[in-house]
């Protein structure tokens, strides 16, 4: 299996599916908004980009539920099983590509969350607390767990601090899949004022293509404010704008912040996967010889 990651705006679908194209691959998206129906320039699905000389790339876990339903990390490494035996099946190359860490990590380290039981009791005991309570109570517990592209609502942050009270880590099985040297993990390494500059043109860009009447359709649909505020960056700031909560020019410039912060984030989360012992091959997406050189390296293993 190959894994593509990066911080947003670095080009990593277009790298995906470029080698996808060169090497008889399918790509497997590990991302946490594009499984959502609907949500598609906010997202940046940029569907048309899996279209190279007119063959277009089969891709998964991208459009397979709505906005409404709850999806949880359990429920993505079945449905990540699902996806990459199919692929398999037809003698194809698995290409696991996206920025959303916790699903990276919870398939290169292979989590064991559905062995922790639900407590009942903390549950019910912590289900009044507000979220800014419950985020303070699980870095109490663990400071380097809470994750602010996971922990986003209520649930999430019960279900870790659940984890984390029943035992000091989240559990890991490095070996019932697979072997961590059996994985080819490459890095998109961008100078971090040309992301800053891409992220606020591709913001603008979206926002003239109609990303704003993306949202309003997805009210239209019967998806609430609160559910929007949910999935965070665009669909919560978006949602304050047309909240009459904030003016365009402000939703404009806290929303760039926000996903400014965000990709810094991600940066951080990538180190930690390195800490943990997933080994980042860093290379620039503009070095494709390179690139090439460690696919074709790492298939004649």
């Amino acid at each position: 299996m190959l894994t593509i990651l990066g911080p947003t705006a670095s080009g990593k679908t277009n790298l995906a599916v470029k080698i996808a194209h060169e090497f008889n691959g399918e790509i497997i998206s590990a991302d946490s908004r594009q499984i959502y129906k609907g949500m598609d320039i906010g997202t940046g699905k940029d569907l048309d980009e899996y279209i190279v000389d007119n063959n277009k790339i089969p891709y998964h876990l991208i459009d397979i539920i709505n906005p409404l339903q709850d999806y949880s990390i359990y429920n993505y490494q079945i449905d990540f099983q699902d996806a990459k035996t199919l692929v398999k099946s037809k003698n194809k190359l698995p290409i696991f590509c996206g920025g959303s860490g916790l699903y990276l990590e919870s398939i290169l380290l292979n989590y064991q969350i559905s062995k922790i039981p639900a407590n009942k009791k903390l549950r019910n005991d912590l289900e009044n607390q507000s979220l800014s309570n419950l985020i303070a109570k699980l870095k109490s517990i663990n400071s380097k767990s809470y994750n602010h592209e996971y922990h986003i609502s209520k649930r999430r942050l019960i279900r870790s601090i659940e984890i984390l009270t029943h035992s000091d880590k989240i559990e890991m099985d490095k070996n019932s899949l697979h072997s961590l040297s059996d994985i080819l993990v490459l890095g998109i390494k961008i100078d971090r004022q040309l992301i800053l500059k891409k992220i606020k043109n591709r913001l603008i860009e979206r926002l003239n293509s109609g990303m704003i009447q993306e949202v309003e359709g997805l009210i239209s649909n019967g998806v609430s404010i609160e559910r929007l505020k949910y999935f965070g960056l665009e669909y919560k700031f978006i949602a304050n704008y047309l909240d009459n909560v904030l003016t365009y020019d402000e939703m404009l410039y806290q929303l760039n912040n926000a996903i400014n912060r965000f990709s810094k984030r991600q940066m951080t989360f990538f180190r930690r996967m390195e800490k943990r012992g997933i080994n980042i091959n860093w290379v620039e997406k503009s070095d494709y010889k390179k690139i090439k050189k460690l696919i074709i390296n790492y298939l004649n293993q």
